[in-house]
């Protein structure tokens, strides 16, 4: 195969949760712009039909989707009107999560429950519907996004729910990969690092001691950057991958 070549998603179906804004959107338009017809989600149908309408103008065949990720029958229903809409799901990103701060003293006990709800159930949950349609039709690719806070403990903030679900992100991917590869299922994550978005201004002067100076190239990324790396793991360019974490963080974790 050619090598530019595998990269292409064209004729291939993909889903991306929380994909109306922040990174979940610069993935989506990477995928869209590889060729694929992109449904994105958002946990209102206003959010993701704006998102959905942003890409059709970039010319990138969109169609967006409600989805609360925690509720079963929801996932299920929303898989079922994707599928309908563009046929069969070849690409699922799992990007929706939610973060919480706060020392674990203070926490409330339902914060910690939203977090994991939505960071680790809602993975679980959506994975398991498009997985047995993918199982059905020989084969697919999901990308999960991890962190690298599964790996060191974040600052200024303390953040413990959310270390705690990406580290069980990480996980989940190497589990799913492993007992779904005889499906022809690959599952693999990436783990960024800072990324400037809505939900993390880490462009503040006050973030720049914690987020930019630790990382060996001493920035923070933009969320395109992330999408290439979306791309490939989606695509035919990672085949032989499964189980893999890929870490994105400019060199944060090198230290």
């Amino acid at each position: 195969m050619n090598a530019l070549a595998a990269f292409s998603l064209d004729g291939k179906v993909a889903l991306v949760t929380g994909g109306s804004r922040g990174l979940g959107r610069a993935m989506a338009q990477a995928l869209g712009e590889a060729g694929a017809a992109v449904a994105v989600s958002a946990r209102t149908r206003e959010a993701a039909d704006a998102a959905a309408a942003e890409l059709r103008a970039l010319g990138i065949r969109s169609y967006g989707v409600k989805l609360e990720v925690t509720d079963v029958d929801d996932v299920e229903r929303a898989v079922a009107a994707v599928s309908d809409e563009f046929g069969p799901i070849d690409v699922l990103l799992n990007n929706a999560g939610i973060g919480v701060s706060g020392a674990a003293f203070d926490l409330a006990d339902s914060e910690w429950r939203d977090v994991m709800a939505t960071n680790v159930d809602g993975l679980w949950h959506v994975s398991r519907a498009v997985g047995r349609r993918m199982k059905e039709r020989g084969g697919g690719a999901i990308v999960n996004v991890g962190s690298m806070s599964a790996e060191i403990v974040n600052r200024p903030r303390w953040q413990a729910p959310y270390l705690a679900s990406k580290a069980a992100v990480h996980q989940l991917t190497k589990a799913l990969a492993a007992e779904w590869a005889p499906h022809g299922i690959r599952v693999n994550a990436m783990a960024p690092g800072y990324f400037l978005t809505e939900m993390s201004p880490v462009d503040q002067p006050e973030y720049r001691e914690w987020c930019v100076e630790p990382a060996a190239m001493k920035r923070y990324g933009m969320p395109a950057e992330l999408g290439p790396v979306a791309v490939f793991l989606a695509s035919d360019a990672s085949s032989f991958m499964t189980g893999s974490i890929v870490t994105v963080d400019g060199g944060y974790t090198l230290f």
